[in-house]
């Protein structure tokens, strides 16, 4: 058997070798694809990994969520303490609301014709419309209540007056005015309510 014969034997022509010698250098766990373990490991890294990722994925979506939130609380509070900043100094000025009225009131009628206190009259009168304009520019009015069922978030009884004519639970006497800001409750109306004569 000649050489060439030989070669055709080993490996078409000699090639066999030639793959040989070059594989010589490659790691065996390259070469051998049966080897599942590392597949399995890769495979339980890759799933740890994608579960980690969803996991950071959504405490990103609640930290944002969070911060909407947060963002959207200061906001109110701003525009809530912009609204009413001026409570507790329009609380104290609705006593001299208070004392204006009663100055008027206890004018008597006979006098209000009197030449010497027609000034006085009309002075008081002008700073009573001018307090009830700044209020009307802060958002503060007044509550009605005469004559109107009693309502407990605005008004609070303080007597109940026997009254034939009146229904039961009526507003018939208003003893201090109340007043909101804006949609809050200022100072509650005192009054006193109807109910059946014995």
């Amino acid at each position: 058997m000649s050489n060439n014969e030989n070669t055709m034997d080993n490996g078409q022509d000699g090639t066999g070798d030639e793959v040989a010698r070059e594989l010589d250098g490659v790691p065996e766990t390259f070469l051998d694809s049966g080897d599942d373990e590392a597949d399995d490991d890769a495979s339980a890294r890759i799933a740890a990994m994608e579960a980690e990722l969803e996991d950071l994925k959504q405490q990103v979506l609640y930290a944002r969520a969070e911060t909407q939130n947060v963002r959207r609380r200061l906001e109110k509070d701003i525009a809530d303490a912009r609204a009413y900043a001026a409570t507790s100094f329009a609380r104290d000025i609705l006593s001299v609301s208070d004392n204006l009225a009663r100055a008027l009131d206890a004018i008597p009628a006979d006098l209000r014709g009197d030449e010497k206190l027609a000034g006085i009259i009309a002075g008081i009168e002008a700073t009573q419309r001018e307090l009830d304009k700044v209020f009307g520019q802060h958002g503060i009015s007044r509550i009605a209540a005469m004559g109107l069922p009693l309502d407990p978030n605005q008004h609070q009884a303080m007597i109940e007056v026997p009254h034939a004519e009146a229904e039961p639970g009526t507003v018939v006497s208003e003893m201090q005015s109340g007043y909101m800001i804006k949609d809050r409750l200022l100072r509650p109306a005192l009054v006193a309510v109807a109910k059946k004569p014995e």
